[in-house]
């Protein structure tokens, strides 16, 4: 179950990635237009690169339950080392290793560019104005 649950977690971190959905929790109006294109590329790069690294580990933890192998299961370091390991495996490995990486640049941007709430704000309930019995006293 849980390999089945990271598989499907990677799947949505890519398609939401390349969607661009990360851009509506950012304050991009405040990026000149050459900084949002550059946090736009780290952000979807960067998001298919940890999904599909999720997903794969996932499919590791899937495989190790269905084959009843508890050593087939692999966490983030195993799963790279098998990339490693296929034919393709230098440009695999280094294909993640950049994306990881620029996933991390692009937590930095959005640490920096974060829409939070307003400072005082209930984001649970609106404000809202005191109505006449607010006052008994008033005429």
């Amino acid at each position: 179950m849980v390999g089945a649950v990271l598989a499907i977690v990677g799947v949505v971190i890519v398609v939401r990635s390349l969607m661009r959905k990360f851009e509506e929790n950012l304050r991009t109006g405040e990026m000149s237009p050459a900084t949002r294109r550059v946090v736009a590329g780290l952000g979807v790069v960067g998001g298919v690169a940890t999904g599909v690294v999720a997903a794969v580990s996932g499919l590791f933890v899937l495989l190790a339950a269905v084959q009843f192998d508890p050593g087939r299961a692999k966490g983030m370091d195993e799963t790279l080392r098998s990339f490693a390991a296929t034919p393709a495996g230098p440009v695999l490995l280094i294909a993640a290793a950049m994306g990881l990486l620029l996933f991390g640049l692009y937590s930095f941007c959005e640490a920096r560019w974060r829409k939070a709430p307003e400072h005082g704000a209930s984001a649970e309930q609106p404000a809202e104005a005191p109505g006449p019995e607010a006052h008994p006293s008033a005429p």
